[in-house]
């Protein structure tokens, strides 16, 4: 029987890292690989992002929002495993664009499951999930942690896993489900703070920007897993993991944001100052978001091998190449 792997949302930063590991550990696969409709701005980029797996990865623009494109995509590829990676993954930006934050996440899952359900039924399928669907804790959260998102995209993340659990339940569908705790890595948009602190000390680095780094709030506290280890996790719970059961995908070891930025500086080659700006404080952050791993590892065996440490000297590598290209 033919194995055909469907990565939506694959030129992103978790989509990318994904298609590697998946090149890299699955010779026999088709890898079929998503991104959305090309743009002018966006032409650069995503024929860079095609590059990737080439010449393993086929590559298809498909606009999520639009089903019968999805349908019909599906219909040509009739996946037997799908990683659900696409959608909109900002937090920050959920709060001044929450109609699109909740239309892309749980829409266009809604169209690729009944695109699945209609073409490829017998398909396991990865829905992504957040961490940002629990309630905000003070302790370590557990699967059965009390929900209770307080962002625009963490509702939206909660809706989407509700639409998969749904297709598990009464369709059923082979949906699996992560809660994934932050991910960071080489490759992150500098939406993020670990990867904004990387950019900005790499921009200074070049002589391309003054010795400042802006800040927002560094007493937050984050478990932080390295996105290639994110994606190993994913690829294990394809193969062993329980339909339509949450799995935290997550370190059990939160590190202040503050750690986080001193570690990339540890790197840096200038020093600089450190300025708080306004404009980077989210509403209704959370002190901290820590996670127990104990499920998945007892599930599947996944524990993290990245250390921190080597996950943000990558980072800033990374960004000194952008720069530097």
């Amino acid at each position: 029987m033919a194995h055909t792997i469907l990565v939506t949302g694959a030129a992103g930063f978790v989509g990318r890292h994904l298609l590697t590991l998946l090149a890299a550990v699955d010779a026999s696969a088709t890898l079929i690989a998503w991104r959305r409709p090309r743009t002018a701005g966006r032409a650069a980029s995503a024929s860079s992002a095609s590059a990737l797996g080439a010449p393993r990865v086929q590559w298809r623009d498909v606009d999520l929002l639009d089903a019968r494109a999805v349908s019909r995509a599906v219909a040509d590829s009739r996946p037997t495993e799908v990683y659900h990676c696409g959608g909109t993954a900002s937090v920050g930006d959920s709060w001044s664009k929450n109609y699109g934050t909740l239309r892309t996440n749980v829409l266009g899952t809604q169209h690729v499951l009944a695109a699945l359900r209609e073409h490829a039924p017998r398909a396991r399928t990865l829905i992504p999930g957040s961490a940002l669907v629990y309630k905000p804790s003070e302790t370590a959260i557990d699967e059965t942690g009390t929900l209770g998102p307080v962002s625009p995209y963490g509702l939206s993340k909660l809706a989407q896993e509700m639409v998969g659990r749904a297709a598990a339940e009464q369709d059923g569908l082979s949906v699996l489900i992560s809660r994934s705790f932050t991910h960071v890595g080489p490759g992150q948009s500098r939406a993020f703070a670990a990867s904004s602190f990387a950019e900005q000390i790499a921009r200074i680095e070049a002589g391309l920007a003054p010795r400042v780094l802006s800040v927002g709030n560094l007493e937050s506290r984050r478990d932080l897993t390295d996105v290639r280890d994110t994606v190993r996790a994913y690829r294990l719970l394809m193969s062993g993991g329980l339909v339509a059961t949450p799995y935290n995908v997550c370190s059990g070891t939160a590190h202040r944001t503050g750690d986080v930025l001193e570690g990339l500086l540890s790197f840096a080659s200038v020093a600089v100052t450190i300025e708080p700006d306004a404009d980077r404080m989210r509403p209704s952050d959370n002190p901290l978001l820590l996670g127990n791993p104990s499920r998945i590892r007892d599930a599947v065996g996944w524990v993290p091998e990245i250390p921190l440490r080597d996950t943000l000297s990558d980072l800033l590598e990374y960004w000194r190449t952008a720069i530097r290209a």
